[in-house]
């Protein structure tokens, strides 16, 4: 084991990743976790698959994550996506999974079946999204990576987009994981440091339907396995730091065929008086904790109001001047907490601007189950 309990011996592992399997596949099952998380488990499967199809059920003990009681507790992971393993590499593979329980129905905690749903009724439109994902890195003791330990950096400014040792933190992280989410097919198309130090972006996109959902939460996946060889801590929080420090978004970018094509504003201003009439709804499901993050300052907009503006990055939801200039294009719902979940963004987002669907409603979904807290909170304070 590594002298430091929270950093993973890497080099000693290599040896071991190298022993050839005699044909057989490590498929590593992931799963969404009733408090936002990511879990996973490992199977041998004796030939490689050649589609998610030839992938079979599994379970897990669903008491163990808080998502079913002890004395019903099997919860069933059904395969949705497979994507190749950055890390045993070969035919190995990483598998994304939806949560059912033993009598048919979606786990409480299974927000991909209903916006799956909504994305097939709605196919016709073409939806395309593309996600901001803003996380935060903290060493062991949950302190941001690199800042004093007895104090803070000096205040916002140099930071993003920047260069240079101590302006950037844990850069060699960040590579690694973006190398790790192109060899896996992720749709990663950039990255860059952000406002606040130890703070990054990256973005996955543009996708189509359900599979920017199930791309981002791999993509979260693959980000919090490499903190574990760097002894670093991922965190989505809002608003990880108090004070004049910006907070972490997941601005959603949604566009639609008709959106796209010429004269498309018309179909993003429908989208904005679609967007204001269930400003609430949104506001419920974009995230834990974002009214601390969604003050009016931090290039954010007022938690309790929906406005739009063109090139306006203080307003609910942002049209890029390029797309007002040609006259169509997308929009950026800049509302998103970085801790929202993909699938409820996208699903509701759909829902809103082209109606709900019988046996599903993605808003009443999202407020049937509570969140579950399994680990300590440590509240956010100068060490």
């Amino acid at each position: 084991m590594a002298e430091n309990p929270y950093l993973s011996n890497t080099a000693n592992l290599q040896k071991y990743l190298q022993l050839p399997q005699k044909g057989q596949v490590i498929a590593e099952y992931v799963w969404i976790d009733a408090n936002g998380g990511t879990r996973s488990k490992c199977k041998t499967l004796k030939k490689v698959p050649e589609s998610v199809k030839d992938l079979s059920e599994w379970n897990f003990d669903g008491s163990s994550t808080g998502q079913a009681p002890g004395d019903n507790s099997d919860v069933y992971l059904r395969p949705v996506a497979m994507y190749p393993d950055p890390f045993r590499l070969g035919d190995n593979i990483l598998v994304m999974c939806e949560t059912w329980m033993s009598d048919g129905k979606p786990n409480a905690y299974n927000y991909r079946h209903d916006a799956a749903s909504l994305m097939e009724k709605y196919a016709k439109h073409e939806f395309w999204f593309g996600l901001e994902q803003e996380y935060t890195l903290l060493d062991t003791q949950g302190w941001p990576y690199g800042w004093p330990k007895n104090g803070f950096p000096a205040p916002q400014g140099p930071y993003y987009c920047g260069n240079g040792t101590g302006k950037v933190f844990c850069r060699d992280l960040v590579e690694a994981h973006y190398k790790a989410c192109l060899y896996a097919g992720i749709e990663i198309s950039g990255t860059n440091a952000e406002v606040m130090p130890a703070q990054w972006e990256y973005q996955v996109g543009p996708c189509t339907g359900i599979d920017l959902g199930d791309q981002l939460w791999m993509s979260r996946f693959l980000l919090h396995r490499i903190g574990e060889e760097f002894g670093v801590k991922v965190t989505f929080h809002p608003k990880p730091i108090p004070g004049d420090w910006n907070g972490a978004g997941l601005h959603s970018n949604v566009s639609t065929a008709a959106m796209r094509a010429d004269g498309g504003m018309k179909a993003i201003e429908e989208a904005m008086e679609s967007l204001s009439k269930r400003h609430k709804e949104h506001m419920k499901v974009y995230g834990e904790g974002n009214e601390a993050r969604m003050t009016g300052a931090h290039e954010t907009a007022s938690f309790d109001k929906f406005t739009w503006g063109i090139a306006n990055r203080g307003a609910s939801v942002r049209v890029n001047a390029q797309c007002a200039e040609e006259g169509k294009g997308y929009f950026e719902d800049r509302r998103p907490a970085s801790n929202a979940d993909p699938y409820q963004i996208t699903g509701m987002i759909v829902e809103t601007l082209c109606g709900k669907i019988d046996g599903h409603d993605m808003f009443a979904k999202t407020q049937e189950a509570d969140a579950v807290e399994d680990h300590m909170v440590v509240p956010v304070a100068k060490p």
